[in-house]
C-alpha cells in the first residue's frame, strides 16, 4: 500500500480548511442531497463529501455508509488532492498504489472503484473531495467526469456558503451563529469524553472612546486587531469568535480555569506588543470573565455564556470604581 503524501501546501491547506469552520458540524441537506445524486447518476452504493484534517478524513456527507471518519494514510481522498483534477481508480486491485490496501483487501464491501474531484476553497487550497466509490470495477468516461466536476463545483459552493453564513464580515473569524453552533458540538464531545473546558467572555474596555475620538475606521481597526491578536494566540482546538460590536468570546478545549487564565494573561501581552508595534494611536485593553465546564454535571453553552458575561461586567465594573 502506498500512503497519500502531504501536499506541499499542507500548512496553508489546513489553515484554509479549519477556516470554513465546517468540521464535525452535522449533517446538512444542501449536502446530503449532492450525496443523493451522485448515487443515483452514476448508479453506484457510495457517494462522500470528504473533507481532509491533518490525520483523518471527516465525511460533511456520507450516502451509503454510516461512518463519520476515516484515517487519511489509507485514504483514496488523500492521493486525489495531489492531483488537479479528478482522480479515476478503475481497479483498484490492478493500481500499484492501492492494491493490497485494507480498504481494498476487506471481504465486506471492498473498494474496487474510485473517484473523486478535489473540492477548493476560494484561494484555491485543496480540502477534500466529493467522491464516489463502488465494489465492483467499472470505466469511467469523459461524460462521467464532467458530471463529477460539476457537483464538485456545486460542493464548492455549498463550502462557501457555509463559511460566510458562520463568519463575521469585518474580522473573519467565526461569528455567533457559527459559536453557537461549533460550541455546543465542542462541548457535547468534552462531555462524552469527560475532558474539562472553559469558556470567556472578553469585552474591550474604553472602546467607545475610539470611536468618538479617532472615527468608526479606526474603530473596525481595533476590532480586526484583536481578532488577529485572537487568531495569533489560540490553538486551532480553541474557538473563538466575535458575538457582535466589541464583544468576543472563547471556548478553551480540554483546559481548566486556571489553566484558561494563563493562557489569557499570555494573550494579553501579546495584544499590547501588537498594538505598539504597529504603532496605533490606542491601547487596547478588554474585561474577561471565565466560567469552567463540568462534564459530570453539563451546563448548556448558553448557560456557560450567561455566567461568563456577568463576570465579565463584574470585573468591568471593578475598574470602573478603580479609576474614579
Amino acid at each position: 500500500m502506498k500512503a497519500p503524501a502531504l501536499p506541499a501546501d499542507e500548512s496553508r491547506r489546513l489553515a484554509q480548511l479549519r477556516a470554513l469552520n465546517i468540521l464535525h458540524t452535522p449533517a446538512e441537506e444542501r449536502f446530503d442531497r449532492l450525496t443523493r445524486l451522485a448515487r443515483r447518476l452514476f448508479g453506484v452504493p457510495v457517494a462522500l463529501v470528504s473533507l481532509l484534517e491533518e490525520d483523518h478524513q471527516w465525511f460533511k456527507s456520507i450516502a451509503g455508509q454510516s461512518a463519520a471518519t476515516a484515517p487519511r494514510n489509507t485514504s483514496f481522498c488523500g492521493h486525489a488532492v495531489l492531483q488537479d483534477d479528478v482522480m479515476v481508480v478503475e481497479n483498484a486491485l490492478e493500481d500499484e498504489r492501492f492494491h493490497d490496501n485494507p480498504l481494498v483487501k476487506t471481504s465486506e464491501n471492498p473498494v474496487r472503484f474510485y473517484a473523486g474531484c478535489p473540492l477548493r476553497t476560494p484561494a484555491g487550497a485543496k480540502v477534500g473531495t466529493l467522491c464516489i466509490v463502488d465494489h465492483h470495477a467499472r470505466e469511467f468516461n469523459a461524460d462521467d467526469m464532467n458530471t463529477l466536476r460539476d457537483l464538485a463545483a456545486m460542493a464548492e459552493a455549498e463550502l462557501v456558503a457555509f463559511q460566510t453564513a458562520t463568519s463575521d464580515e469585518l474580522t473573519q473569524i467565526t461569528n455567533r451563529r457559527g459559536f453557537m453552533t461549533l460550541g455546543q458540538l465542542a462541548l457535547n464531545e468534552c462531555e462524552v469524553r469527560q475532558l474539562p473546558a472553559s469558556l470567556t467572555f472578553l469585552d474591550l474596555d474604553r472602546f467607545k472612546a475610539i470611536n468618538d475620538t479617532l472615527g468608526h475606521r479606526e474603530g473596525d481597526r481595533a476590532l480586526m486587531d484583536f481578532a488577529d491578536a485572537m487568531k495569533v494566540s489560540f490553538r486551532h482546538a480553541d474557538i473563538f469568535a466575535r458575538l457582535g460590536g466589541d464583544e468576543f468570546v472563547v471556548l478553551f478545549n480540554g483546559l481548566q480555569q486556571a489553566d484558561a487564565e494563563g493562557v489569557l494573561a499570555r494573550f494579553d501581552r501579546f495584544l499590547q506588543k501588537q498594538t505598539q508595534d504597529l504603532d496605533r494611536r490606542y491601547a487596547l485593553h478588554f474585561s474577561s470573565g471565565i466560567v469552567e465546564f463540568d462534564p459530570d454535571h453539563p451546563l448548556s453553552l448558553e448557560q456557560l455564556l450567561e455566567g461568563s458575561d456577568a463576570r465579565m461586567y463584574e470585573a468591568k465594573n471593578g475598574k470602573k470604581k478603580q479609576v474614579q
